[in-house]
């Protein structure tokens, strides 16, 4: 099989690349190596892949690199929250207008094999919550007097009382809360009215808290778990945000490779399916696993800081991949984060 892995010298796709060449595809690789990514050409790129260091943006560069592929696995894009919205420009360029381009590279192949997206569970905003006396619930965003006043959990906007977050299924409402994640949402819609004009089978992987080898290094883009690392690396406590309550999933970088290869070759894998590991943690929990591994006696500050853009508790059912794609995360928490502590990141 020929595969086109668009971001493939990045965190996530230079894995899929290797998974991708070690099980014999003959595989192609776009990606400009942004310098916000990557100040010189990284030293892990697979020798058995075809590189073509070129923008996505560019409608020549990938007109080429889909020539005779027979799957896409779109990974190219800017990542994380961004500094402010002055971001905003160069987000919508990068993610939204490198979709559509290669979209319309492959719509003029008449390209109906599978495209896989790396999606985010950004789209959802705030995750599912039910009230007690209302049922299921969409909470207004929080203000920012709550947040000022350390009231970190939103209320049912009927009744005002308690909510009790849930594990967020497939077709749960999209309500998107800042600018990288209006852009992920709007790469679904991009691929999924390709999907429906060509015939094609579109694949989007809502990732939860991705972490692992390759990850960047300490900046505004990357993860939280690398941001923690990096802090402890540095001999600092993390600093840990609101009261460290938040609930999220972090799912391995290995995991997230074998979701990638399983929706290349499920022939009928068709739409969304949250990428999680089924085993939400809240980050203070994280950020206490990572300073017991790193015995540097350093413990976690929570500092009550916020950002308003900030949404409190999203972590996924991983139902939907595991009865469609047959994937179920395999790296436990502890053992994973453990490893993450002297996995090679990537510094830019």
């Amino acid at each position: 099989m020929k595969v086109l892995v668009t971001g493939g010298a990045g965190f996530i796709g230079s894995h899929i690349v290797d998974a991708l060449v070690s099980r014999g595809d003959e595989v192609t690789v776009l990606d400009c190596l942004h310098p916000l990514a990557h100040p010189a050409k990284p030293g892990y790129l697979n020798p058995g892949a075809n590189y073509l260091f070129a923008d996505v943006r560019d409608r020549v560069a990938a007109e080429g690199a889909v020539e005779g592929v027979d799957a896409v696995c779109h990974q190219a894009a800017m990542v994380g929250l961004g500094v402010d919205f002055g971001d905003v420009s160069e987000y919508v360029s990068i993610n939204d207008l490198g979709t559509a381009t290669l979209l319309k590279a492959l719509w003029d192949r008449q390209f109906a094999g599978p495209v896989v997206l790396a999606g985010s569970m950004v789209v959802y905003g705030e995750g599912r919550y039910r009230c007690p006396a209302d049922g299921l619930m969409v909470p207004a965003p929080r203000r920012a007097d709550d947040l000022s006043a350390g009231r970190f959990d939103p209320f049912c906007p009927h009744c005002g009382g308690d909510l009790k977050p849930e594990a967020i299924p497939e077709d749960a409402p999209v309500s998107p809360r800042g600018v990288y994640a209006a852009t992920k949402l709007h790469q679904e819609h991009l691929c999924e009215v390709y999907a429906r004009e060509s015939g094609a089978r579109c694949v989007f992987l809502r990732y939860h808290n991705v972490y692992g080898p390759r990850m960047p290094f300490d900046t505004p883009y990357a993860g939280v778990a690398s941001i923690f690392r990096s802090s402890l690396q540095q001999g600092r406590p993390p600093q840990v945000f609101e009261d460290g309550a938040q609930i999220r999933d972090f799912v391995h970088s290995a995991d997230i490779v074998r979701a990638n290869l399983l929706a290349i070759d499920g022939p009928k894998a068709q739409g969304a399916y949250n990428i999680a590991s089924g085993q939400p943690k809240t980050l203070l929990e994280m950020a206490e696993c990572l300073c017991r591994g790193d015995g540097s006696g350093l413990v976690p500050q929570v500092t009550g800081r916020y950002r308003p853009s900030d949404v409190r508790h999203v972590f996924a059912s991983p139902a939907r991949a595991a009865r469609e794609l047959g994937f179920t995360a395999r790296v436990p928490f502890e053992e994973g984060m453990a490893g993450f502590l002297s996995a090679p990141l990537r510094k830019s």
